[in-house]
């Protein structure tokens, strides 16, 4: 009843922001390849005449790529944006946006220029109202139609080089699900020639990178659709789990009675209809997902191949995974060793670090574990385990960054597969964001998780540095003290030490009896020691 009340107040907010803007997707601006919308708040594209932005070209890296990729101009997505778009807005100071109209991650305000910092929490350390209320935001974001985002159902080349443009209405929460299937997808070649080695945030150093940017979009999204300016996604910690502890009706939904390859029909989520799972169907037809909706979510967590995955992640295989000091190594792809993002990814062995293409671990293990809808890579953020799923992953990312602290550097600039260097644009965003931008810690974009914050600072202020204060004041007369204590006990060392000596050359000279009676020997014997 709760959910369902607030799912109707909610109903009534509008959102602002993350794909193919509608301001952006006639066949003139396609044409043009310009997608520079005026900011409302003044009219001027990019709100320029508000000091927001401007209009500009869009500089590409021209860093050579992997050899994974060996094709060039067959994929709308090579240097991404360009194929639809050579100018975009370009935004100043803490303005952001395809238009130059949000604050960039970690500001707020009318000006943005207050400095937030927003905290995500274990979805066990909610409050029943709080759970609840994320659920019914989960299912508005399903069931509202972006007002302001399309998705193109056709390649570039399909809408005759955009004279004849081809896009589609999505709700909110299926544009991310569209977004991770698009990016994931297979290379059209024509005919029915396809190319599978190819995936511009998977496998490679964006995958991090990538899902971090893909998280705060999320959030953001959620924000303007609710107007709840703190909301931030929950996070399940899966370390240690037996089994699929949220898979229940009170949290992702527990397993349906007669087929366990459904969710329970008293689930928040047995009605939920998932898209862009038929990568097989949409390769025969060199299409591309359009949307349409393709059947229940499907997941039977535990009944998977375990021969893959034998297990779920131990905290030992993320302390492991946290030592290793390279971010990215070798090929810098899926066979790449002693590589962080490789073994956090989950193609490299926890507890060595090499990679082994017969296991799936880490980050892979939950996907395979789940054992169904989210198993297969293009269509996995249908499930919304996946947005919590994927809050850990990025939280021991966290982690990493703030343990070796690497310079941007650290980040390949060449040589990566395709669409991973550190100046790449990340597909298919708009606005336009590098990989490398997101190569930093998460405070400096806006947001902490519960486990990982400071100690309270108010604690040490109010009770520890008091004590720390006194004992500054008075450590010289502590320390007098044990300088006069050391000396009068080496002062009384030797004093008994003299005494003792003195006693055994007295005892020595008297005249002793041949024999003794008990009495006198046991009285003899106590004397001595004493």
């Amino acid at each position: 009843m709760f959910l369902a009340v607030l799912y109707c107040l909610l109903w009534s907010f509008q959102i602002s922001s993350s794909h193919f803007p509608r301001a952006c997707v006639s066949s003139k601006n396609l044409m043009a390849k310009e997608c520079c919308p005026p900011w409302t708040g003044d009219g001027s594209p990019c709100g320029q005449l508000s000091g927001r932005g401007s209009c500009q070209d869009i500089l590409l890296s021209n860093a050579p790529t992997g050899p994974q990729f060996p094709f060039k101009g067959v994929d709308d997505r090579e240097s991404w944006p360009s194929v639809f778009y050579n100018r975009t807005c370009q935004c100043s100071g803490n303005f952001m946006g395809f238009n130059c109209g949000n604050c960039k991650f970690g500001f707020g305000g009318s000006n943005c220029t207050e400095k937030r910092l927003l905290i995500r929490r274990n979805i066990y350390d909610l409050s029943v109202p709080e759970k609840n209320k994320f659920f019914a935001y989960l299912n508005l974001a399903k069931h509202t139609i972006s007002p302001v985002y399309v998705i193109p159902i056709g390649t570039y080349g399909q809408m005759n080089n955009g004279s004849t443009p081809m896009f589609n209405d999505i709700s909110v929460y299926d544009l991310f699900v569209w977004m991770h299937y698009y990016v994931s997808r297979d290379t059209l070649l024509g005919g029915s020639e396809i190319w599978r080695d190819v995936d511009f945030a998977h496998e490679a150093p964006g995958f991090l990178p990538w899902h971090r940017l893909f998280l705060l979009l999320w959030e953001q999204e959620i924000r303007e659709l609710t107007g709840d300016e703190n909301f931030t996604i929950p996070y399940w910690d899966w370390r240690d789990a037996e089994n699929c502890d949220i898979c229940t009706d009170e949290y992702l939904g527990g397993r349906h009675p007669e087929n366990p390859n459904l969710l329970s029909p008293a689930s928040f989520f047995s009605s939920w209809q998932i898209i862009c799972s038929r990568s097989e169907e949409y390769n025969s037809r060199q299409a591309l997902c359009d949307g349409t909706p393709e059947g229940p979510l499907i997941r039977n967590p535990g009944n998977h191949d375990k021969t893959k995955t034998p297990r779920l992640p131990s905290s030992a295989d993320v302390e492991f995974c946290l030592t290793l000091t390279q971010y990215e190594a070798g090929s810098m792809d899926k066979t790449a060793n002693f590589s962080f993002r490789n073994t956090l990814e989950g193609f490299a062995n926890p507890l060595t670090g090499i990679a082994d293409s017969s296991r799936s671990t880490m980050h892979n293990a939950l996907h395979i574990y789940m054992n169904g809808t989210m198993s297969q890579v293009q269509g996995s953020a249908n499930d919304p385990i996946f947005l919590l799923h994927h809050a850990f992953v990025d939280s021991v990312f966290e982690q990493w960054l703030r343990r070796h602290r690497p310079l941007l550097e650290v980040y390949p600039e060449a040589n990566a597969p395709i669409g991973h260097n550190r100046e790449s644009y990340m597909v298919p965003f708009l606005p336009l964001y590098r990989n490398g931008d997101f190569f930093i810690s998460s405070k400096d974009l806006g947001y902490d998780y519960s486990y990982l914050q400071d100690p309270d600072p108010g604690f040490y202020r109010n009770y520890i540095e008091p004590y720390l204060e006194q004992a500054s004041r008075i450590w010289p007369w502590l320390l007098g003290a044990a300088l006069v204590g050391a000396v009068v006990a080496a002062a009384l060392a030797g004093l008994s030490s003299h005494l003792c000596c003195h006693k055994r050359r007295h005892l020595q000279e008297e005249r002793q009896p041949l024999l003794m009676e008990k009495d006198d020997y046991h009285n003899l014997l106590y004397q001595s020691r004493l």
